[in-house]
């Protein structure tokens, strides 16, 4: 190429040559394509003349590449006269600033700086380097029972925000403060829906201070999974309970899962002013109603531990028990209640007095002692005589009395208020009042530091219990001894948004060392182990808090034994994990902690889907910031292609997606109707052998189905019962509480579909039979062919449960080539279904256990409408002391949409209910029945039920439309049942 003729864009600046001939037949082609210009009058002549334009012939000119007009101009599309604006593709509408405005996303409350506080931050993070001073406790209980008004109490006690309160208006003025309820659906529905730590220093009664860890958890039935969350970091659990209402659904649970836990268990005997301004019982009635109460949280005690629930028992005499009134500010044991007569009178020895107040214990004044028998007819017990009686005359002097007589009573028990207090509302004199009298709640304070062990003395237990490493290595030493000179270990359970909800902070329990900013540290998953190292992520520290819901307080380290919020590691954590410094000395091994047990599971479920399809990689994002929220909550995506949400009920789902829309996707998503997990099951064993043929020719299996024993499955899931224990531990298990012989019981090769799967497969082959050397090498690809089949079953790919699979008989080829995982796996689960649905095949729905509290009149109506869903009552029955009943039944999930709205609306609000996942029942009918028909929109016959979800079921994730044995049982061994007739039923 001539560099004179072209400049340096390659244009043609040389000399114009004439046109070859080849040039010109170019050019020509080119310029059909080229707008060429016509005088307008042209445009609107007849056909015929632009014609013989054309014929004109070609013409020899060159035309130049610029020139040439391939698309028509503004001008020439428009016509003359009209403004055209040529714009960048990408370009910003007028509309739109070129530098948008930062845009501040808020989605919880926080505090704009750290409020002042009653005590020094600097002797708080002092307190922290000594464990013995330290109390990690979790307030959990039954919805509205006072548990974030306990927290209340304490929060109002150590920070100085009174004057704000005091300028608040209006409605406000009356509200709640709920200090640890940040979320803004927590302060719109006025319930807590997730865990909230406070770290607080607060005096016991010989004023000594200690730092005590406090978490508040939900009440609300569905969001339990946040109280196993936080009990895993907690070394006591206080149960706050109701005096009315007493133990109530969400109590039961907890209680039973801290005893299993084997967490030292305290009470919180709450709203002791019901007693008497709402149901006006006098002192002697009221003393029965508290002993009722407690005795409630004994016997489930009880009921929990068989036999041994006196060990575990608590009693006021023992101190576990607090009696509080969290709308008046006040508390006390019965040891804090001796120390405030011993504070008046003066030689009171108070653990002797303090024992003596409650129970069959008489105070005779005459000889001013105490016996156990009344000696007089109107004796009155200890506690009603110096412990109710002044409390009912404190609260009806206060209400009843002028301000001058007030005064005067008031200056006797050395109350002082001003003048213009006197003249206040009544609920807010009391308060001022019972403030004065009980004092600060020390109380609570000696009775945790009394009953709940310091993070020193609790650490071997926590790790016998949830660490999975060995007991005797340094490590492990370390987190014993609670040492913050170890090496780094900590425990992490819980994920919280920052108040953008763009990322997480990581909560978790010191167990080991001092975690500081910028550590470099290991993050190791659930799935981390020494074999196989993937769920391990490489991260640093970006900052370490103090977690006090409102606010946080930044520090430069937190010790062992202690509570930390951490940013910059929630990358690769899901639910928990484990985060251990970059390398331990000695090159030993990191091992995590046990995931989370929860004591329910998740069975409604959900599909969503974005409105506008661009953006589901938006909502895949959401829904992945949502599964960290929510412990409890499980995503994944059908092989419809659905993305599916499972959660526990449906006040948890509406906050999930709510969250979903809101907070972490902020777009609109489409919600399917909501439906159920379903289970499948057998009834009978296999009317015969089935086998299946590998695809290759070479290999055949053979298995049989039946029924487990009842409490097989629950022993499975429950972890009484491991498949990784040693096999003789696993026989005498079997052996010994359902009767297996020992060889059945030895020869259990899995549980399925994972680990604590509540079904078996159980190798049933003779060694006579069956080369059992050549059977080992396939062993593994035969679990895994059970788990798959176990994992989705035939009926409608949801999961088996309580069944048995034998494997009777098993060919294999000579050569190991021909047995490989590909032949094996998917030949046993066709054999495992095919004996599956030769064993009568049947569907299982999840029940909630349905709890209802309410007036008598509401009985009925709860009775009317389960009636009309498929449930029914199991006992009903008034509430001791008090004009409520309770009314305990069982109800389908899959009936149980609008339960609530229902009874609300026919209750006109009066009665509260709580749905908890129970069981796992058999739905009525056979779901292979061909004969049962279904009609759309018409419900199905009771029998027709089964049936009729099995295809709803399979419609809905696009499988085909009915199931039949034939797709998995060989043709020849198919024709020969026919003939034989055993298929007829099936």
């Amino acid at each position: 190429m001539d560099d004179d003729l072209y400049d340096e864009f390659g244009n043609f600046i040389g000399e114009e040559v004439e046109a070859s001939e080849e040039e010109s037949e170019h050019g020509v082609d080119v310029g059909n394509y080229a707008y060429d210009e016509y005088p307008e009058a042209a445009a609107e002549a007849p056909a015929e003349e632009q014609m013989d334009i054309d014929d004109e012939g070609p013409s020899n000119a060159v035309i130049l590449h610029e020139d040439k007009q391939y698309y028509p101009t503004a001008a020439q599309v428009y016509g003359e006269g009209v403004e055209t604006l040529v714009q960048e593709e990408d370009a910003q509408p007028l509309t739109q600033p070129i530098v948008a405005p930062v845009e501040q996303k808020k989605f919880s409350i926080e505090e704009a700086d750290l409020p002042p506080v009653y005590f020094d931050r600097n002797f708080m993070t002092d307190l922290m380097n000594f464990p013995e001073q330290i109390r990690n406790v979790a307030l959990a209980g039954h919805l509205h029972h006072g548990k974030t008004a306990f927290i209340d109490m304490l929060v109002l006690e150590t920070h100085a925000i009174t004057d704000r309160l005091d300028k608040r208006t209006g409605k406000k003025r009356d509200e709640q403060l709920r200090y640890t309820d940040v979320h803004v659906i927590e302060r719109d529905r006025g319930l807590s829906i997730k865990a909230a730590p406070m770290s607080l220093v607060l005096p016991s009664t010989k004023g000594k201070s200690h730092l005590i860890n406090v978490i508040d958890t939900p009440g609300h039935v569905d969001f339990v999974d946040e109280v196993a969350a936080s009990l895993r970091l907690v070394d006591g659990v206080c149960l706050v309970v109701d005096v009315v209402e007493g133990v109530q659904a969400n109590t039961e649970q907890i209680i039973r899962h801290a005893i299993l836990e084997d967490i030292p268990l305290t009470l919180i005997v709450n709203k002791m002013d019901r007693l008497i301004l709402e149901l006006k019982l006098p002192p002697n009635d009221a003393y029965y109603k508290l002993k009722h109460v407690i005795e409630e949280v004994n016997k489930v005690i009880e009921d929990t531990i068989p036999g041994r629930g006196a060990e575990r028992r608590i009693s006021p005499e023992k101190g576990n028990v607090l009696f509080a009134c969290t709308s008046m500010g006040w508390c006390f044991t019965l040891a804090s209640f001796a120390k405030m007569y011993s504070d008046s009178f003066g030689g009171v020895n108070v653990d002797e007095f303090a024992r003596r107040l409650w129970g069959d214990v008489y105070f005779n004044p005459r000889k001013r002692n105490f016996t156990r028998k009344p000696i007089e007819k109107e004796a009155k017990r200890s506690f009603i005589n110096f412990i109710l009686e002044p409390i009912y005359k404190l609260y009806s002097h206060t209400i009843s009395e002028s301000p001058e007589d007030l005064k005067e009573t008031l200056g006797k028990l050395g109350i002082q208020l001003k003048p213009s207090q006197y003249k206040s509302d009544p609920k807010v004199l009391l308060k001022l009042v019972c403030e004065q009298f009980f004092g600060p709640s020390t109380g609570f304070v000696d009775m945790i530091c009394q009953h709940v062990p310091s993070p020193a003395e609790a650490a071997e237990k926590k790790l016998s219990q949830y660490y999975t490493g060995p007991l005797d290595t340094k490590v492990a030493e370390s987190m014993k001894n609670c040492d913050q000179n170890g090496p780094l270990v900590i425990y992490v359970t819980k994920l919280f948004n920052t108040s953008d909800a763009k990322s997480f902070y990581s909560f978790g329990r010191v167990m080991s060392g001092i975690v500081r900013p910028g550590t470099e540290v290991r993050v190791l998953g659930e799935g981390y182990s020494i074999d196989d190292e993937e769920d391990m992520v490489l991260g640093r520290v970006s900052d370490v808090f103090i977690a006090e819901t409102r606010y946080n307080i930044p520090t430069d380290g937190v010790p062992a034994g202690n509570w930390v919020l951490l940013g910059g590691v929630d990358n690769s954590i899901v639910k928990t994990a484990t985060i251990v410094e970059k390398k331990f000395e000695d090159e030993e091994d990191a091992y995590i902690f046990k995931p989370l047990s929860h004591f329910t599971q998740s069975v409604l479920k959900v599909a969503v889907e974005p409105i506008n399809p661009s953006e589901l990689p938006k909502m895949l994002d959401g829904i992945r910031k949502i599964n960290k929220s929510y412990p409890l909550i499980t995503t994944k995506v059908e092989e419809s292609g659905e993305h599916v949400i499972l959660g526990t009920g449906e006040l948890y789902m509406d906050c999930v997606l709510h969250d979903l829309r809101r907070l972490y996707a902020d777009m609109e998503v489409r919600v399917s109707d909501p439906v159920v997990r379903f289970c499948e099951t057998v009834q009978d064993m296999s009317a015969t052998k089935c086998y299946a043929i590998t695809p290759n020719k070479k290999n055949t299996i053979t298995m049989a189905a039946e029924p487990l024993d009842d409490g097989i499955a629950k022993d499975i899931e429950s972890g009484a019962v491991r498949i990784r224990d040693p096999v003789r531990k696993i026989a005498k298990f079997f052996e010994e509480k359902y009767g297996w012989d020992m060889l059945a019981a030895r020869s259990i090769w899995a549980f399925g579909p994972d680990e604590m799967g509540p079904n078996i497969l159980q190798d049933d082959t003779l060694p006579t039979e069956v080369d059992k050397k050549r059977l080992n090498t396939v062993k593994e690809s035969i679990r895994q062919g059970f788990s798959w089949a176990t994992r989705e079953g035939p009926l409608c790919e949801e999961p088996i449960r309580n069944t048995k699979f034998r494997l009777i008989d098993i060919a294999l080829a000579q050569e190991a080539i021909f047995r490989g995982g590909g032949q094996i796996i998917p030949t046993t689960r066709r054999a495992c279904y095919s004996s599956f649905l030769m064993a009568s095949p049947r569907l299982m729905e999840p029940m909630y256990s349905v709890s209802m509290t309410g007036p008598q009149d509401s009985v009925s109506t709860v009775y009317n409408i389960l009636a009309r869903r498929r449930g029914h009552v199991l006992s009903d029955g008034p509430i001791a002391g008090t004009p409520l009943y309770r009314v305990d039944g069982l109800l389908p999930v899959i009936d149980s949409f609008g339960f609530e709205t229902d009874l609300r609306i026919n209750t006109q609000g009066r009665a509260m209910v709580s749905l908890v996942f129970d069981r796992w029942n058999i739905v009525p009918g056979d779901p292979l029945d061909r004969e049962m028909v279904t009609r759309p929109l018409q419900m199905a016959a009771p029998l027709a039920t089964a049936r009729d979800f099995v295809l709803k079921t399979r419609r809905r994730k696009g499988l085909s439309e009915d199931v039949t044995v034939a797709k998995f049982l060989e043709p020849e061994f198919y024709q020969k049942l026919l003939e034989e007739g055993t298929l007829d039923g099936v």
